[in-house]
């Protein structure tokens, strides 16, 4: 059957994300913090959903800039420039999107103290 096979390589690339890049445990680490702190501070169902989908969206965009990342690794094993500005953005979207991620958080948990 196919659809086991594409759920195990699915978790094949999130096993090896979090195996592989410190980046990606990090990100785990905040999000297990935004979780307790959404208990602790009873976050409403809104505050829930956007910090959930954020979440998301940062362990996405990590999988996404590792898989660039090994394409790139993959194409060259010389330096170019053009491979750097590649993983560069790549890493760079994460950096945005985390950190837009801790500032809507933030918003929410000081609208809570």
């Amino acid at each position: 059957m196919r659809l086991p096979k594409s759920f195990q390589y699915a978790w094949n690339g999130i096993s090896y994300c979090f195996r592989t890049q410190a980046n990606f445990r990090i990100h785990l680490l905040g999000f297990i913090c935004m979780l307790t702190s959404a208990f602790y501070f009873r976050f409403e169902k809104m505050e829930w959903i956007v910090c959930l989908i954020l979440s998301a969206l940062v362990f996405f965009t990590e999988l996404v800039n590792t898989a660039i990342e090994s394409v790139v690794d993959l194409s060259t094993r010389e330096f170019s420039e053009l491979a750097k500005v590649a993983k560069d953005c790549a890493a760079g979207a994460v950096l945005v999107l985390a950190a837009i991620s801790v500032l809507v958080w933030t918003m929410i948990v000081w609208g809570k103290i």
